[in-house]
């Protein structure tokens, strides 16, 4: 395994710079468009039943969209706004040294047997905060990992495994319990029009997802990604760790009073009658609570960082605090210059309606194939994660496999939140790996803080255990589930 990854390390980083490398991606996408376009082809949206035609870049329509395009594709790409925002308050609370003390006071004393796990348990619930956790999560483990004196780089691993691959587990029915079971819905409909999948349809499988998976990702984090990392020589290796003191003990109460007094309040608005923060029927999910949740998280940080900063001393005008913001932002500048290359293959590659095509087409072939029983399942499963390598957004992958694959399924008696549940653990697994994910990124931008040697390779081959070993853990968790009869959810089994 070792010589696998290592393997997939150096052929990985001989790529060019990512930022050339989605440049590649992107003159390939405009090439493959003029190509498949040439052929006439066209591909019917499953959902909606529209033809939709394989729009080539290379032409007068596609020119135009290319130059029109160019500067919203940076600007309007979700993922940017959402890391440069978490980073003024992640980066202020680093600045003035709230996360480390913070980790110092809560680590430093604790069973470490027990980080790997706890980092990985973390990351998977904190897919309730949805993608802020990719900006939050991964760079905390790293610095915890550090702080003990282990490898930073497998804390980073880990932490992203547990937000990326674990994505879809979860203790509490979240946003994307409700967006999936909607689609699945609706596909439903065409064979029973008064089928109904609900948001907790696969919680009981999903919340023994959250354990097994801490669990497996502890144990491929400590035998296999450490022992492979070695002994961690970067440039913070040398660093001393000192015991708080107590101005450090001080502004960390200080700042635990701030964030406690800023989550009552939060909590005072979410839960006041008629609440705004609520949706119209009075609950949480969805409701503007979850789609603001990063300027809440945001504004969090800011009033636990402002209250350690001013404690400490580090903050002792108003002017320090934008200067801290700034030197936060100073570290985001190569992953800007790299978010520009990549929204531009990204965006390329949606306009041209490739990635439909792929998934169509790919659902035909796993169809003509005529496997019955759990095999076809296990096929749908494993075609769901190679097609999550070209199409990233877990709900727009749904949409386009559900309407062919939910009748078909019904049709041999397998229950929708079942192959539900199935699409999940594919999608998930994935993510981790797969170049279309902003986050990976970010992620590697985090990683050559540590080493500055680290490329796309060195990220590859350290996800690519988890990635595989949790998808299959996975399956046999899916067959365990449906063979033994235990429910996926209430009242939801294998079969209708």
């Amino acid at each position: 395994m070792t010589k696998f990854l290592n393997g997939i390390e150096k052929i990985g980083n001989k790529l060019p710079d990512p930022f050339f490398l989605f440049i590649y991606l992107a003159l390939f996408v405009i090439a493959l468009s003029w190509l498949v376009n040439s052929m006439g082809v066209t591909v019917v949206h499953p959902g909606s039943g529209e033809e939709l035609p394989i729009k080539s870049l290379v032409s007068g329509e596609g020119l135009q969209y290319i130059l029109t395009s160019m500067l919203t594709n940076f600007t309007g790409f979700a993922p940017l706004g959402l890391v440069l925002a978490m980073m003024l308050g992640i980066g202020l609370a680093e600045k003035v040294g709230l996360l480390e003390s913070a980790i110092k006071k809560s680590i430093l004393n604790a069973p470490k047997p027990l980080v790997t796990y706890a980092v990985i348990f973390i990351g998977i619930l904190g897919n309730i905060a949805s993608d802020a956790a990719f900006v939050l999560i991964p760079p905390l483990a790293a610095m915890v990992f550090l702080t003990v004196g282990r490898h930073p780089l497998a804390g980073l691993a880990a932490g992203f495994a547990g937000v990326g691959a674990g994505f879809t587990a979860n203790f509490i029915i979240a946003g994307t319990d409700a967006l999936l079971a909607g689609i699945s819905t609706e596909a439903a409909k065409a064979i029973d029009e008064n089928f109904l999948v609900t948001p907790v349809d696969n919680w009981y499988f999903m919340s023994t997802s959250v354990v097994v998976l801490a669990i497996i990702g502890g144990i491929i984090t400590e035998r296999l990604i450490e022992p492979r990392l070695g002994k961690y020589t970067g440039d913070k290796a040398n660093r001393k760790l000192e015991e708080v003191n107590e101005i450090e003990n001080k502004g960390l109460r200080n700042s635990l009073l701030a964030g406690l007094a800023y989550i009552g309040l939060i909590s005072l608005v979410l839960f006041w009658p008629e609440s705004p923060l609520r949706n119209e029927e009075g609950g949480i999910i969805p409701s503007p609570f979850l789609s603001g949740i990063i300027p809440i998280v945001l504004f969090f940080f800011l009033t636990v960082g402002t209250a350690y900063g001013v404690t400490v001393k580090k903050i002792t005008s108003t002017k320090d605090i934008p200067r801290f913001m700034s030197e936060a932002m100073k570290d985001m500048s190569a992953y800007i210059v790299l978010i520009f290359a990549a929204s531009q293959f990204i965006a390329y590659f949606n306009w041209s309606n490739l990635g439909t095509w792929i998934a169509v087409n790919g659902a035909e072939v796993l169809t003509s194939m005529e496997l019955t029983g759990l095999p076809v399942v296990i096929g749908f499963t494993l075609l769901t994660a190679l097609l999550n390598l070209v199409i990233f957004s877990g709900s727009a992958q749904w949409a386009l496999e559900a309407p062919i694959f939910i009748p078909m399924f019904m049709l041999l008696d397998y229950h929708p939140a079942f192959i539900q549940a199935a699409y999940r653990i594919a999608d998930s697994s994935t993510n981790i790996i797969t170049p279309l994910n902003p986050y990976i990124l970010i992620v590697l931008a985090f990683m050559k803080d540590y080493d500055k040697k680290a490329g796309l390779g060195t990220l590859i081959a350290l996800m690519l255990p988890y990635s595989i070993i949790f998808l299959t853990v996975w399956i046999i968790m899916l067959i365990a589930f449906a063979l033994l009869g235990i429910p996926f959810g209430p009242g939801v089994h294998m079969y209708l």
